[in-house]
């Protein structure tokens, strides 16, 4: 009876012997995934803050705002001095509406005394005849002559006065130009204020950057928000990576894009089964981790890789997984 039970235990034994060593995996390691911390870019109260731990959250979707009241004050008071700057511009059209008017009726005056002009030089020629053939007195001519004189006299003046008045339209135009060539230096440093704090009140929102899953809430609503503190932390969980490690001998036996497969066994359940695509593989050995174990038991320098794979649900970052080639 005793051999019996002996030879029982030593079948058993050998039995679970091998079938360890036929299940015993290439290499184990630890799900892991790509965490990114979130963190506000702009002082003040957290007036708005709906991120929970667990929540799933689409890339671009506001889930928070920062109360930034004195950087919306501070805009617009740059709005104001804008439209202040707007009134000190300076307009050559009125003013060159007025001397455009009076350019008008000088033109007019000068084609007015042209026309007289030209009567008085046909009476000039009509007298001269006359006071050449005796039939009229020198005297008549001399008037004509003088009146003549004075009307070329009137009509240069005039002349010159239309000059003069062109001139000051340019003056004012140019003067325009330069006053509002000024203003519009001092525009340009309110709107690059502007643009600044247009960017400020941008981060006042916060918005998710990438889709995932909240994993660990930092902060609460009415809490005091600061640039750079941390808010909360969001990983993509639809697909994990695996880290585990190799020995110098398995090396070649693995390559980037190679399909492996991925058992997890958590407590007395069934091992679950997954397809892996390896991603990354290092390219300098290290030191075997002390809660690592590798097919060799422990190597002394192994190399890190890592193998992608997707996720039902079931994974979760920490889970252990073994791997075979």
């Amino acid at each position: 009876m005793f051999n019996r039970i002996f030879s029982f235990l030593i079948f058993t034994t050998l039995l679970a012997s091998c079938h360890s060593k036929g299940m015993s995996p290439d290499a184990s390691g630890t799900f892991e995934a790509q965490e990114v911390i979130i963190s506000a870019e702009a002082a003040g109260v957290l007036k708005q803050f709906t991120v929970s731990e667990g929540a799933v959250i689409a890339a671009g979707q506001e889930v928070g705002s920062i109360d930034c009241t004195q950087l919306g004050l501070q805009q617009e008071q740059i709005n104001a001095s804008e439209r202040a700057l707007e009134l000190r511009k300076m307009e050559a059209g009125p003013q060159n509406s007025v001397t455009a008017e009076q350019i008008g009726w000088q033109e007019t005056q000068i084609a007015t005394q042209r026309e007289q002009l030209r009567v008085l030089q046909k009476e000039q020629n009509r007298l001269q005849k006359l006071v050449a053939a005796q039939a009229a007195p020198a005297k008549q001519l001399d008037d004509i002559d003088g009146q003549i004189a004075i009307l070329e006299k009137q009509i240069t003046a005039a002349s010159t006065q239309v000059k003069v008045l062109k001139q000051q339209m340019q003056a004012q135009e140019q003067t325009a130009v330069i006053t509002n060539r000024g203003i519009l230096s001092e525009k340009q440093p309110l709107e690059v204020r502007k643009a600044q704090l247009g960017d400020q009140l941008r981060r006042c929102i916060v918005v998710n950057p990438v889709k995932g899953t909240v994993l660990t809430k930092y902060a609460e609503q009415y809490e005091m928000a600061a640039p750079g503190k941390a808010l909360y932390k969001i990983a993509n969980l639809e697909k994990m990576t695996l880290r585990a490690y190799i020995t110098g001998e398995q090396l070649p036996a693995i390559k980037i894009g190679q399909q492996v497969q991925i058992a997890v066994t958590q407590g007395g359940e069934e091992p679950k089964k997954y397809t892996g695509t390896v991603v990354w593989i290092a390219d300098q050995a290290e030191f075997t981790p002390k809660s690592i174990q590798t097919k060799n038991e422990r190597a002394n320098l192994v190399y890190a890789i890592k193998i992608e794979t997707p996720n039902d649900g079931y994974l979760k970052i920490g889970m252990y997984g073994d791997v075979t080639f």
